[in-house]
């Protein structure tokens, strides 16, 4: 009996209420524009995604989306780091091998002649430093490519009119048929 009440309360407190989407920062930035400019803008998507390809960031800037610069940039940053950092590793690893091949002392042996690392060792860490080399490289030109794209999709989405003409209403509607069984469901308004 309990349980029954519960769920009821629950359905009463939440299905009477009415919903209205597209309520967010982007609303007020739309409105924002809409009274700066009362025309769409057809540039605006090309000209962050030009901003984000001369400069990592410059099209989340333009878009208003300050909090999104960094990120790209430390992502950005972090796969050039860890490039750089294969890739000098790779080279130590690859100029100790050719010593090692030419006969002559590496920085992989000691003084008294013994071997910290076998040529099969160092043949294994210039494979590994090699592809996580060129991972490197490939995770920072998709990032590079992703934030142009969100910086051109931002722009385009920052454009829609996003008034409150969608709304969503939950309703309970009695049934004639079935008095003790009301029909529960959603009424979904959109007017142009």
């Amino acid at each position: 009996m309990n349980v029954r009440i519960i769920i009821f309360a629950f359905f009463s407190l939440f299905l009477f209420q009415n919903t209205f989407a597209q309520k967010d920062s982007i609303a007020v930035r739309a409105k924002q524009l809409q009274l700066t400019s009362d025309k769409y803008n057809p540039l605006s998507p090309s000209k962050a995604a030009f901003y984000s390809a001369i400069f990592p960031g410059g099209g989340q800037i333009y878009n208003g989306k300050y909090w999104k610069a960094p990120i790209v940039w430390a992502a950005i940053g972090a796969s050039a780091y860890f490039y750089i950092d294969n890739s000098d590793q790779y080279d130590r690893y690859r100029t100790a091998f050719k010593l090692r091949k030419q006969g002559l002392k590496d920085e992989f042996t000691r003084e008294d002649g013994t071997v910290l690392i076998s040529t099969a060792g160092l043949e294994s860490a210039q494979k590994t430093l090699r592809k996580n080399r060129d991972l490197s490289l490939l995770t920072g030109v998709l990032l590079y490519v992703l934030q142009i794209v969100e910086a051109s999709v931002n722009a385009h989405l920052l454009q829609f009119d996003t008034d409150d003409s969608l709304s969503v209403k939950p309703v309970i509607t009695p049934d004639p048929l079935f008095i003790e069984a009301p029909k529960v469901g959603l009424t979904l308004k959109y007017s142009f």
